[in-house]
């Protein structure tokens, strides 16, 4: 399980920026985005850079995926997305304060997952039920 924190211009982009991670990296949301303040955002970022930033965002947000920190890293590396994605590990400072703000911090407005809500395909050859085929190949790579 890694924790994810995306810090942008707007919110549009940073719900492209997770799309994106979804559709394009692959990753499992375990929540909805969490708003976070821009400025703790920045400050976070830059004690994980070490470095001072060029610029600030204006908004941000944070959320778990179900991928460890490493694959999760590995995956964002492929896409290029419309915000700064950063994946904080528990080995930095901020880690514990990000995870306390995100039990008190409420929903991202407008953010909707992809994927289906259903379990899998439809086997349409039973009549009168619905019965969902599972397929766990598919994303085995991940577990």
């Amino acid at each position: 399980m890694a924790l994810i924190l995306i810090r942008g211009e707007n919110k549009s982009k940073l719900l492209s920026a997770i799309s994106d991670m979804e559709r394009h990296g692959s990753l499992t949301l375990l929540s909805k985005p969490k708003v976070i303040s821009a400025e703790f955002a920045d400050s976070l970022v830059e004690q994980i850079l070490k470095s001072k930033l060029r610029t600030k965002s204006n908004v941000a947000t944070a959320f778990f995926v179900k991928e460890d920190t490493t694959l999760s890293i590995l995956k964002i590396k492929q896409i290029h997305p419309p915000a700064h994605i950063v994946v904080v590990s528990p080995e930095y400072r901020g880690y514990e304060e990000l995870k306390e703000k995100l039990t008190i911090a409420h929903d991202m407005d407008g953010y909707k997952s992809y994927r289906a809500l259903n379990a899998g395909k439809i086997d349409y050859s039973v009549k009168g039920k619905k019965r969902y085929i599972k397929n766990n190949k598919l994303n085995s790579y991940t577990e």
